[in-house]
């Protein structure tokens, strides 16, 4: 599994010779990518903000993973596109996407197309991807990612995401105002439990400029294990080169 943080919250997760893009917005200071070089199979959305559907235009024809009425919007307003289960999907449920499975976990956050009050799209979620089908039996060779989406501290990320799903590496945001800030991403980080963390939802904007460090400093004042990396934008984490069995 490798991943590869284009800024923001904008993730490249590739699982065997399969692809996946997450939130797609590349009008981010942290990455000099063109989107239209990415050829996801599947296109993760967590919700329907702006900051996080900004390329949905792009990759039309693209499989969609999302709540059946954020696959709705992008249908009527982007182009045509396909969906997992012919019209997305839903808290809790995990679908098999190529080489991997995705499960659609809550996120606590709002979900307003385009920040607009007008529409909703929806309960907004966060995503975890393995390679194994998530059940009760601990798999140990798994590779897990889970990205938190939106969302403030939770505690289904304890009681639910950590011992049921277990990921390895975990992308968190930091940015606070609009969602966790460095101090509650850093206990969020200690609940799962992971191998790895890494920031993001910060410094696109004003509000949400932080420095990293500060959150790899609450991490360790948390007592937490997890090994934080602070990613450069457009670059690549190597999962299976990194995890230890």
């Amino acid at each position: 599994m490798e991943l590869t943080w284009h800024g923001h919250s904008t993730w490249h997760v590739t699982v065997g010779d399969t692809d996946f893009l997450i939130d797609p917005f590349f009008d981010n200071p942290k990455t000099d990518s063109d989107p239209e070089e990415i050829d996801p199979d599947y296109l993760l959305l967590t919700h329907g903000h702006a900051d996080h559907i900004g390329d949905v235009d792009r990759y039309e024809g693209t499989t969609l993973v999302a709540t059946p009425e954020l696959v709705g919007y992008c249908n009527d307003e982007f182009g045509e596109y396909n969906a997992v289960g012919g019209m997305g999907m839903n808290l809790g449920g995990t679908v098999e996407c190529g080489n991997a499975f995705v499960t659609m976990v809550r996120a606590d956050h709002t979900n307003g197309i385009d920040t607009g009050y007008g529409t909703s799209a929806g309960m907004p979620g966060g995503f975890v991807i393995s390679d194994t089908k998530p059940t009760q039996v601990s798999d140990e060779e798994s590779e897990t990612f889970y990205h938190a989406g939106d969302t403030s501290l939770m505690v289904e990320m304890r009681e639910v995401i950590a011992p049921y799903l277990e990921p390895d590496a975990v992308a968190v945001p930091i940015g606070d105002h609009f969602t966790m800030g460095p101090a509650q991403a850093a206990i969020a980080v200690d609940w799962l439990d992971a191998d790895f963390a890494f920031p993001m939802h910060y410094d696109t904007f004003p509000p949400i400029e932080q420095d990293p460090e500060d959150f790899a400093k609450e991490v360790d004042a948390a007592g937490s294990d997890t090994d934080v990396r602070i990613l450069e934008g457009d670059e690549t984490f190597d999962l299976s080169e990194e995890i230890s069995y």
